[in-house]
This record gives C-alpha cells, sequence and structure tokens, in this order.
C-alpha cells in the first residue's frame, strides 16, 4: 500500500472514488451528509492544487481513497460544544474517501496521516457510523460537537499519541 499527493492524472479516478463513498453512504444510512454532489469537483481541484489531496494504492497502482491533510487551523473547529484534548497545532483529515474495495483503508489512512502530524482532528455526520468506528477504532477521542459554517453540526475526535510517545520518536 501507498499513500501519496494526488496529481492531475489521478483526478478521474478520485471522483470515481467519491462516486463510490457517497453511494455507500446513501445505502448506509447516511443520505445527507454528502448527498449527490458533495465534495464538487471544483473542491477536489483546489484541494490538488493546495497540495493536501491525497491517494491511497493498493498493489495494482490504482488509487483505492483519498482524502485531505492539512496542518493548517480549520476555521469550524475555533468553537466546539466539548473541549480539544489540547490547544497547540494539528493536522486535519477531511473528505476521506474510499472505493470499497479494500478492508481498513481509514487504519491506513490514520497511521499516515499520524507521521505527518503528532496530534489530528476530524469531524462527521452523526449518521455516519461507519466512520464514527473506524475513527474511534484508530484511537481518535470523541470531544464534542463542531458547527460547520451552514451550522449542520459534526461530532469531533482529536488524537494524541500517548505519552512519551513523541519524546521517544525524536530519540
Amino acid at each position: 500500500m501507498l499513500i501519496r499527493l494526488a496529481e492531475q492524472q489521478d483526478f478521474a479516478q478520485i471522483l470515481k472514488i467519491y462516486q463510490a463513498a457517497r453511494l455507500y453512504m446513501k445505502t448506509h444510512g447516511n443520505p445527507h451528509q454528502w448527498g449527490d454532489h458533495h465534495p464538487d469537483p471544483q473542491t477536489l481541484e483546489s484541494d490538488l492544487y493546495e497540495r493536501q489531496l491525497y491517494v491511497l494504492e493498493g498493489n495494482d497502482t490504482i488509487a483505492h481513497a483519498a482524502f485531505v491533510l492539512f496542518t493548517h487551523a480549520e476555521p469550524t473547529y475555533a468553537h466546539i460544544d466539548g473541549s480539544w484534548l489540547d490547544d497547540g497545532p494539528y493536522g486535519c483529515i477531511h473528505r476521506v474517501a474510499s472505493d470499497g474495495t479494500m478492508h481498513g483503508t481509514f487504519r491506513l489512512i490514520a497511521d499516515f496521516c499520524k507521521t505527518q502530524a503528532s496530534s489530528l482532528r476530524i469531524d462527521t455526520h452523526a449518521d455516519n457510523r461507519t466512520m464514527q468506528h473506524v475513527v474511534e477504532q484508530a484511537g481518535f477521542v470523541r470531544c464534542g460537537i463542531i458547527r460547520l459554517p451552514d451550522g449542520d453540526p459534526r461530532i469531533a475526535y482529536q488524537y494524541l499519541p500517548p505519552c512519551g510517545a513523541s519524546q521517544q520518536a525524536r530519540r
């Protein structure tokens, strides 16, 4: 398995991945989070241009998953009904999507992201039970509720490495 920055030649496959993810969400009790068109191609193009869109490839070198990772502050995370585990810098994972052909996709994504930032934040819709499960299985802690710019609530999670893990990694 390989995770790498997405390239323009991946774009058609990336669109298929998001289409498959939207269909999965609709058929598994979460029809409203992404609906029929989120994320839109313009948003994904912007993510690609900003060099924050990644793909996960299998042995056959076809991308099976896509996600966004960035390390600047997420404006919607400034206010939370609850509390973050800390107030330090963090990486932010967004728009996680899989074509459904691989098991353990989020674990691979989370493990990669943990090598890029010691603190990570992510959010998901209350109806997205699958994502809640895999996020918690990857060691993220539910911290509260954030609100998108349109007011929609999302369950917010944060990952911090176990005490001493970051000091041992620097040795």
